[in-house]
């Protein structure tokens, strides 16, 4: 009688790292070699930034980073730990940026972080030292190169500015962030911390807005291109695009990485059925709406939460480590997207309550770091709520289609994930009942909101459906206990091996199709026949959207004039409206328009009326319509003075003429010039 066999794999994420490595009889305790790598954090990024290869600096920086910790057992555990301690560290740093003298440059950047490095590895007696990578990271890093290979296609198709301003146009959002990101980038730190230097750049409302995710992004971008103290216009389009698909890109590396680290030591058949599984759930629900709507920050808020969540469900051993990299998640996800941070902060104190006796041991740590974390991590809410009154957004609306997809990843996906994780209770890995609690608290957030808007009388709106997009992403990786109930193989050719493999097989042929990945069957989790992704990656690029059309042409063509506020009248309130929004975020003078783009009757000609009485400096009207053109004759005719500070100049669409074909060529004759390319016609949706 055979017994079963266990499957043992070498040292993977999934391991909670229940023997530290001891420390090194050789203490690093020399004093010339700490002076010589002070010496180095300075002079590699002196020498790297006159070679012109700063670029090369952010990924010293992780590595050296990655090099001090101990949590962990694969190259990839450490690389995002290493990453979560730095988003922390940068979050916070904001706050010093915009103060003193260098801003966000380069080398005195990368000095003081490898300085930091460098005296933190003498501190704590460590040797840099970084382990191989395993195994298992090939399934995170795999899973996550194809994803974000399939998503960029909108991108790859983009030609021109007016294309890229076409996908940008699908979220109004893009705008506002693009904007804010480069003024983050430009004034070297939050905008919040020198309010008296940004309001005469940013748009009021943005002022006290989360920041972390643009100053992250500004921070890095100033590591490839230079940041001048003027607006970068149409510059700045492809950078902005780039960290907006870099960041969902880093959120579905979370996501793998947790899933993988939460399974356990696992068949390589079940990580790749894993693999799979969590792609098609992120590629069929809400999650690639955050890119479709242009949500920067919740994706950064999304990735940092799921991470903390990770940490709480498999724990590092080493409780001091453990203990600063929550406390950076706090932060980071504090100054980034703070709606995360009450279910955050619950889950790290759930943490502390179930590893009391290791906190009590290390209590001077905890609570030197909690007396740190506490006021950092609540710098950016306490500014949100009692500068910008931002809770009165709990009322919002969200739209009768988001609300059903929103009660649909709580419905099916909760009571799917939820079922097996009850039945993963039963091991004896801890890590089961440890993230059905996670997945409790993360449900817990959207239901405790929609209980709130129902007792204030109102549907279930914006922040209820962000909120189930945490929900959605705890579930996702708990999607790992759907994976565990899959028959172990035994070792050699047997048949259960033969039934592991077809029971793989149909999860994942279950899973895509139920999720809509190939089309031949609507996601059960979207309300709509066409996934978000679908919608996204399959978006018709073969002509501009009209608004997007305007915006580049009137940006090419109309640069920014000092002192005067540029609107763009269309033959709609709305078009017009986001239409002044994309060029105001490329002019860089969102501050300038705000009084004739915010808070106006979205009816004309009232709202045109409104405009021109709200702003009492000199006018430029772009109008790409004959009738808002005509709106703007008549109130010069009505009033004369207003010629002194009132212009306009047109901007008309080109005709869709069908090209001519081409004659046949004529024996002999040289090749003929080809013709200029004739400018595409804008759609109007």
């Amino acid at each position: 009688m055979s017994s079963e066999v266990t499957v043992v794999e070498p040292p993977t994420t999934a391991v909670e790292d229940a023997h530290p490595p001891a420390p090194t009889r050789r203490p690093w305790r020399r004093v010339p070699v700490v002076l010589a790598a002070l010496v180095a954090a300075w002079a590699v990024p002196a020498a790297t930034h006159a070679l012109h290869g700063d670029w090369l600096l952010p990924p010293l920086v992780l590595l050296a980073t990655a090099s001090v910790l101990r949590g962990g057992r694969t190259l990839l555990d450490r690389l995002v730990l290493a990453l979560a301690l730095l988003l922390g560290a940068a979050t916070a740093g904001g706050l010093l940026f915009a103060v003193w003298p260098w801003g966000m440059r380069p080398v005195p950047l990368t000095g003081l972080a490898l300085t930091v490095v460098v005296l933190g590895a003498a501190g704590l007696r460590r040797r840099p030292r970084l382990p191989r990578p395993g195994r298992v990271d090939l399934f995170p890093v795999a899973g996550t190169a194809a994803m974000l290979t399939y998503l960029s296609a909108p991108w790859q198709r983009a030609t021109d500015l007016a294309d890229q301003l076409t996908i940008l146009a699908r979220g109004e959002d893009n705008w506002r962030h693009l904007a804010l990101f480069d003024v983050v980038g430009r004034l070297g730190g939050y905008a919040f911390v020198d309010p008296a230097a940004a309001k005469d750049q940013i748009l009021s409302q943005l002022l006290y807005y989360p920041q972390g995710w643009h100053l992250v992004t500004a921070l890095l971008d100033g590591f490839l291109t230079p940041v001048g103290a003027a607006p970068r216009g149409p510059a700045a389009v492809d950078h902005y695009a780039s960290w907006l698909m870099a960041s969902f890109g880093l959120l579905v590396l979370v996501l793998l990485w947790a899933a993988h680290r939460i399974a356990g030591p696992v068949h390589p058949m079940h990580r790749i059925v894993l693999t799979v599984v969590v792609g098609a759930l992120i590629l069929g629900t809400q999650l690639p709406r955050l890119i479709v709507s242009g949500y920067p920050t919740e994706i950064l808020g999304l990735a940092l939460t799921v991470l903390l969540a990770a940490l709480v469900g498999r724990p590092l051993a080493n409780t001091r480590e453990q203990v600063v990299l929550l406390a950076a998640l706090l932060v980071a996800i504090g100054f980034t997207y703070y709606l995360f941070l009450p279910p955050a902060a619950v889950l790290v104190l759930c943490w502390v309550l179930g590893h009391r006796r290791e906190a009590l041991r290390r209590w001077p740590t905890v609570l030197a770091v909690g007396l740190l974390t506490a006021p950092l991590a609540l710098v950016a809410p306490l500014l949100g709520v009692l500068r910008a009154k931002q809770t009165e957004a709990l009322a919002v609306n969200g739209g009768i289609e988001a609300r059903t997809e929103a009660w649909r990843a709580l419905i099916w996906l909760g009571g799917i994930v939820g079922v097996a994780l009850l039945v993963q209770v039963r091991r004896a890995d801890p890590t089961w009942r440890r993230w059905l609690l996670v997945a409790a608290i993360g449900v817990a957030l959207p239901l405790g909101i929609a209980q709130y808007n129902t007792t204030s009388g109102v549907e279930p709106g914006y922040y209820f459906i962000k909120s189930t997009h945490l929900a959605t992403a705890l579930l996702v990786v708990g999607a790992a206990a759907v994976v565990r109930l899959l028959p172990v193989p035994r070792p050699g050719r047997s048949p259960r091996g033969v039934a592991t493999t077809v029971a793989g097989v149909v999860v994942m042929a279950i899973a895509v199709t139920l999720c809509g990945v190939t089309g031949w069957h609507p996601s059960l989790l979207i309300a709509n026949e066409r996934t978000w992704t679908q919608r996204w990656v399959h978006q018709d690029l073969h002509l501009p959207s009209k608004e997007a059309w305007v915006c580049a042409a009137a940006v090419q063509r109309y640069p920014d004039l000092p002192d005067t506020t540029t609107i763009v009248l269309d033959r709609g309130p709305y078009r017009g409206y986001v239409e002044t929004l994309c060029v105001d975020a490329l002019h860089g003078t969102t501050a300038r328009t705000e009084p004739g783009v915010y808070n106006l009757d979205f009816l004309e000609p009232e709202r045109t009326d409104q405009i021109v009485r709200r702003v009492s400096g000199p006018i430029r009207f772009i109008t790409a319509d004959p009738r808002a053109e005509r709106r703007i004759q008549r109130l010069i005719r009505t009033d004369p003075l207003l010629r002194h500070r009132v212009s306009f100049v047109s901007l008309t669409v080109p005709e869709c003429d069908v090209l001519p074909s081409e004659p046949p060529p004529v024996p002999g004759a040289p090749p003929a010039t080809p013709a200029p390319p004739v400018p595409a016609c804008p759609s109007t949706p």
